[in-house]
């Protein structure tokens, strides 16, 4: 059921902003309200109802103790999704997609493990044995690991289920997600296909405020959930 508050929040924050309609995927057009000098305006009405189901599951998923991978490289919505990971103690994808970090979870998990292990040794003083001219290298080495595999350093094993923010730009982590048979739970605009994702939220998944204000609402759901708190 909407509401009135949630309305003029998802408003405020541009949710209702789609893609010109040169651009919109045929699976979308059941949740457009109009178009407007050529840009689809998005029914906010139905959007809500797409995000209290998957504000439910998110829910149901922190009841269970379920991990979330949540991935958007995209630039407005990398700090965000670095925010919300954080928050939740989740694992995360903001920088680039690195093909096989699903598919190949085992030799990704070699590639942690070793920059952990720079990290520890370095720390400890341990690199100094090696010349200045290896140590750069060392820390070319740890720089790029950092930047890739960053947010999955705290797992051990494949998440449960991923949170993605416009799964058309995340074409590969969506696949290699369907691949291993993970629910997705996804930020799509008109362009994307809905058909790609478990539970689409149809809205404007290309600026800071409207991927603000969802994943604010899926940081409470969560929060909701591992209290305790299902319905």
């Amino acid at each position: 059921m909407s509401t009135q508050n949630t309305t003029e929040e998802m408003f405020k924050a541009g949710v209702h902003y789609g893609y010109s309609k040169s651009r919109r995927h045929p699976s979308t057009l059941q949740y457009v309200f109009t178009t407007k000098n050529g840009v689809d305006i998005i029914n906010i009405e139905k959007t809500e109802e797409l995000l209290n189901k998957a504000l439910e599951n998110i829910t149901k998923l922190a009841a269970s103790g379920k991990t979330i991978l949540f991935v958007g490289t995209k630039p407005e919505a990398r700090q965000q999704i670095v925010e919300t990971a954080l928050s939740l103690n989740m694992p995360y994808v903001s920088e680039r997609w690195v093909g096989g970090a699903l598919t190949n979870f085992p030799e990704i998990k070699k590639r942690i493990t070793k920059l952990l292990s720079l990290r520890d040794q370095k720390e400890k003083g341990e690199l100094e044995k090696y010349t200045k001219k290896e140590r750069l290298l060392i820390d070319r080495e740890m720089a790029d690991m950092t930047k890739n595999f960053q947010g999955l350093t705290g797992i051990t094993r494949t998440p449960d289920v991923m949170f993605v923010i416009d799964p058309k730009k995340e074409l590969i982590a969506v696949t290699e997600a369907k691949k291993m048979n993970l629910p997705v739970i996804g930020i799509l605009n008109t362009d994307c296909n809905l058909k790609q994702v478990d539970f689409p939220i149809v809205a404007n998944d290309a600026s800071v405020s409207s991927i603000s204000f969802f994943l604010e609402k899926v940081k409470e759901a969560y929060n909701k959930g591992a209290a305790g708190l299902t319905k």
